[in-house]
C-alpha cells in the first residue's frame, strides 16, 4: 500500500522528467518530495525552493525567483488556484464571499517559467469550475502576446489531464482510483473511450520516499513528513 501523497509524487516526478531546474514555491510539499525522489534517482536536477529552511539559495526569496524565471533559467513550476476552469485559468483572488492571499506573482511566473504544471490536491466542482471568477493568472494568450511558458498539465487528487495548446482545453489522462471524474469536474474535457489509470508508485520509489526523501523533506517540511511518513 501507498499513501496518497506517495502517488502523485510520482506522477510529478514524471512530469517534470529530464528538467534542468525547478523552482517549488511556498508550501508545496508534495511538488518538494518529487523533487527529491528524483534527486534520489540520481537526476542531475537543480531544485530552487523556496520554503527551504537551512541553505536557502535565495537571500531575498521570490524576487531572485522572479528574475531567474524571466531570464529563462526556470523550466518548471507549479501553480494551482482556488479555482481552475477548462482553459486553464486560475483564480487565486476571490470566490463568491470568500477572499484569497491574491495572485502575488503567479501571472509572471505562468508567463516566464518554460513548462506550468497545476497542482490542487481537491477535485471538485468548487475548484475545478466552468470559468474562474477572477482571471489571476491566464492559461493562454493571443498569439501577439509573447509568452515563454504555460500549462503542460494538470494534477489533481483524483487525476491527472494534459493541456492540449492548440484546443485550448484539458485532455483527461489517467484517473489514480477509478474515481468518476467527470461528475466532481465543473469544466468540459476531452477524454479517451478508456481511461487509464495512474501508474502505481514502482517498489524502488517507494523505497526511497520513505528512506533519503522522508529524511530530507524532514528538514523544509516536518509537518507534512510527519503525517505521511511518521518522522519528526
Amino acid at each position: 500500500m501507498h499513501a496518497r501523497e506517495e502517488l502523485l509524487a510520482s506522477v510529478v516526478a514524471r512530469l517534470i522528467g529530464d528538467a534542468a531546474h525547478v523552482a517549488v514555491g511556498a508550501a508545496s510539499p508534495i511538488p518538494a518530495a518529487a523533487c527529491q525522489l528524483l534527486k534520489a534517482r540520481g537526476a542531475r536536477i537543480r531544485v530552487s525552493l523556496l520554503h527551504k529552511r537551512r541553505g536557502n539559495p535565495f537571500t531575498e526569496g521570490s524576487r531572485e525567483l522572479f528574475d531567474l524565471a524571466g531570464q529563462g533559467r526556470i523550466d518548471v513550476f507549479f501553480l494551482g488556484g482556488a479555482q481552475i476552469d477548462g482553459e486553464a485559468n486560475i483564480n487565486l483572488v476571490r470566490a463568491g464571499e470568500s477572499r484569497f492571499p491574491g495572485s502575488f506573482g503567479s501571472a509572471f511566473m505562468y508567463f516566464s517559467a518554460k513548462r506550468t504544471i497545476l497542482f490542487r490536491e481537491e477535485h471538485s466542482r468548487r475548484v475545478l469550475v466552468p470559468r474562474v471568477e477572477f482571471i489571476s493568472a491566464p492559461g493562454w494568450s493571443p498569439p501577439e502576446v509573447v509568452r515563454p511558458g504555460g500549462p503542460v498539465a494538470l494534477l489533481t487528487g483524483r487525476a491527472l489531464f494534459a493541456w492540449q495548446r492548440d484546443r485550448r482545453r484539458f485532455r483527461l489522462e489517467s484517473v489514480h482510483d477509478g474515481e468518476d471524474v467527470r461528475s466532481q469536474t465543473g469544466f468540459d474535457y476531452d477524454a479517451p473511450a478508456a481511461v487509464p489509470r495512474t501508474p502505481q508508485p514502482s517498489a524502488e520509489d517507494l523505497a526511497l520516499l520513505r528512506g533519503p526523501v522522508a529524511r530530507e523533506m524532514a528538514n523544509n517540511y516536518p509537518d507534512f513528513a510527519k503525517r505521511v511518513w511518521g518522522i519528526d
